[in-house]
């Protein structure tokens, strides 16, 4: 069955705050911010993040497309994620057909079956980029850190198709040694390619007003291989993509380092503080589903740590984009994002 959030009848149905059904850890990035300094740096309405949006009911999807005009969504996950996702929709619908038929003596003719594809939210006219951030560049640099007996091993039991049991020993043996810390930075030093792909469409300058957005939807092209994240910035619109929901699958930390990143580049008028702040909402944000979360969590072989907020995260992650490459902006520069995109980005996001 869906997880099923309803609003409490002491919730304030007019507020931009209120809760959604089904999706959790929703937030404007601007309001966020705007809101902990007391005073508006940030323009609202324009950049969103989220856990995954999978289960949105059918009033939050009118909510989003309607009310915040979303016009980009960005899904941060992993083809291992979108598989788990798949299963988890396919078990959903096989437990209503198991249900129909004990409910009907009726003749069933219902199609349950779940495509690959049909766990993603579709918003009527906006933009769906499916960019791995962990995508294969980053598995490269976690499998380089097992000992030879556990690299062997993972390669012998993914060319056997047994990748799940794969991934189960590079969570145990090098994601939760390093800790959700260490990880950021090496999602940064790794995924490239995926970071350029992001920025160009942040790139993308927000229109004067942050409601009236729209933009034609695209089918995100595939790339077998998996090396390259699956939007072609060559294709990307030339007009606004904004306002962009940002998510992955809790939306705290792949999405918190997307997020932090765009923060960083307005860091004089926003502070430090602030960008934790906004990270840190996470945690409590995403209560209403730790079991669930936990499942799919152990299955990586990480542990309860995973679902947390580490403190430091925003400081250490900083303190590498200074050390490694002289700040955001070095780093950006790094990855191939002109300056002219990273004016736009800031410029996009001041108020």
């Amino acid at each position: 069955m869906k997880a099923s959030h309803p609003r409490q009848s002491s919730i304030d149905l007019d507020s931009p705050d209120r809760p959604f059904d089904n999706i959790i850890n929703f937030r404007d990035v601007g309001r966020s911010v705007n809101q902990w300094l007391g005073r508006r740096v940030l323009k609202e309405g324009v950049l969103y993040r989220s856990a995954r949006p999978d289960d949105a009911s059918e009033r939050d999807k009118r909510r989003l497309s309607e009310e915040l005009h979303i016009a980009t969504v960005i899904d941060l996950r992993s083809s291992t994620e979108h598989q788990m996702a798949t299963d988890k929709r396919r078990s959903e619908n096989d437990a209503q057909l198991e249900k129909e038929k004990e409910d009907s003596s009726a003749s069933i003719t219902t199609d349950t079956s779940a495509g690959p594809d049909e766990h993603l939210v579709q918003l009527p006219g906006a933009q769906l980029h499916l960019i791995s951030l962990t995508g294969k560049a980053f598995e490269r640099t976690l499998l380089w850190k097992l000992d030879w007996w556990n690299f062997f091993k993972v390669l012998t039991l993914a060319a056997s198709g047994y990748r799940p049991d794969a991934i189960t020993i590079v969570g145990e043996q090098v994601m939760s040694p390093r800790g959700l810390i260490g990880l950021g930075q090496d999602t940064l030093d790794s995924s490239t390619v995926e970071m350029k792909a992001l920025f160009h469409i942040l790139a993308s300058t927000p229109s004067s007003s942050s409601t009236t957005s729209s933009s034609a939807p695209t089918s995100p092209s595939t790339d077998e291989d998996n090396t390259t994240p699956e939007t072609n910035p060559t294709q990307i619109r030339s007009e606004s993509a904004y306002p962009i929901l940002i998510h992955c699958t809790q939306g705290k930390d792949r999405t918190g380092l997307i997020v932090l990143l765009c923060l960083l580049l307005v860091a004089d008028v926003v502070p430090e503080e602030a960008m934790a702040a906004d990270y840190v909402r996470s945690e409590p944000e995403l209560v209403a589903e730790v079991d669930e979360r936990m499942k799919e969590i152990r299955k990586l072989g990480l542990s309860e740590e995973y679902t947390k907020c580490p403190a430091g995260f925003i400081g250490e992650i900083k303190r590498h984009l200074e050390e490694s490459y002289g700040g955001v902006e070095g780093y950006l520069r790094y990855v191939g994002v002109t300056e002219e995109e990273v004016g736009r980005v800031r410029s996009g996001l001041l108020a």
